[in-house]
């Protein structure tokens, strides 16, 4: 939270555009990914029967983040101006992120309780917590499956983000009704990681993963078919459920997998694929339009990654016999 704070602010007193996406980009981004994965790691120590629903809670917080800070942000600059809302949003994140981060607690053992607040006996009490090692799991075949799953998906997961407001204006949408959709996006992000990872938990969280993927590829296929606002806003809200639920059930799934002793230094490493396909795949969903002129070819790039994601989970190695142990420790 100190280099979110730090990035907003020298955003904020930067002098040219370079130096805003400089400061906001390392900055902010850095600190973002500091922040995300440590507390999305403690919460899969603390559950396990219910550990998707205590993970789409958690992360439901970066949607409700997305609907409630444009709108302050606004307002600040109204007010203060943009250099000076810089620093107030800093100021905000440092002291209630900051505030926030220092009441995680990492391991429920420190209040004398197992996960989901089971009993914990005095052998578990002073034992490590069951997991594997980030080596041991980056070198499994169960994480490479998720890997390469999280990775294809990600060249399309974010190129609505980028694409469907001017998508929408070359299909005569208004503007002002184009910016919509993003927030069409966000409310069913919110809504998704609300609920879907709780019914992962009932159903199984590597089908329900699977099933975000192929949810994500039939919005896909609505994207390409609308022809005006309204079919756009019903692509935008089945999108933002099912990369809401993706979003909420992953981190679940690399605990079920490899249990929660390094369960943050896995998602940390698992998340690298993300990384790679978010800065790769809106670019080239922007020059396969430069050079066709249509969104055709990327949105359907789109739906078939999603497509082989699923492939991947549905007929990828399961856990080994040795991680299955791990996490059938935790229960």
């Amino acid at each position: 939270m100190i280099l979110t704070k730090t990035g907003l602010a020298l955003a904020g007193a930067a002098h040219s555009l370079v130096a805003i996406y400089a400061a906001y980009g390392l900055g902010v981004g850095a600190g973002v990914g500091c922040a995300y994965v440590p507390a999305v790691g403690a919460v899969q120590r603390w559950f396990v029967r219910h550990r998707g629903l205590a993970s789409g809670l958690a992360v439901s917080g970066i949607g409700v983040g997305t609907l409630l800070m444009p709108p302050l942000a606004s307002l600040l600059i109204a007010a203060l101006g943009w250099r000076e809302a810089y620093l107030a949003l800093g100021g905000f994140a440092a002291a209630v992120g900051g505030g926030a981060a220092l009441l995680i607690e990492s391991d429920p053992r420190d209040r004398q309780v197992g996960p989901d607040g089971d009993p914990l006996g005095a052998a578990a009490a002073s034992a490590q917590p069951a997991g594997a090692t980030v080596r041991e799991a980056v070198g499994s075949r169960s994480f490479a499956a998720l890997y390469a799953a999280c990775l294809v998906c990600s060249f399309a997961a974010f190129v609505p983000f980028v694409h469907l407001v001017p998508s929408a204006m070359d299909r005569g949408v208004a503007q002002s009704s184009a910016v919509l959709l993003l927030g069409t996006i966000g409310a069913g992000s919110t809504a998704g990681r609300f609920f879907l990872g709780g019914l992962a938990d009932r159903f199984g969280r590597r089908l329900a993963l699977l099933a975000m993927f192929a949810g994500m590829a039939f919005a896909l296929v609505l994207w390409a078919l609308a022809t005006g606002f309204w079919l756009l806003a019903a692509f935008a809200l089945i999108y933002g459920v099912f990369y809401g639920g993706w979003v909420a059930v992953l981190p679940a799934l690399v605990a079920d997998y490899f249990g929660g002793r390094n369960v943050a230094g896995i998602i940390g490493v698992l998340y690298t694929s993300v990384a790679f396909g978010t800065l790769i795949g809106p670019s080239a969903a922007g020059l396969a339009f430069d050079l066709s002129r249509s969104y055709a070819l990327p949105i359907l790039a789109g739906v078939a990654a999603n497509l082989i994601a699923a492939g991947i989970m549905a007929w990828g190695p399961r856990p080994s016999p040795a991680e299955l142990g791990i996490a059938a420790t935790l229960r």
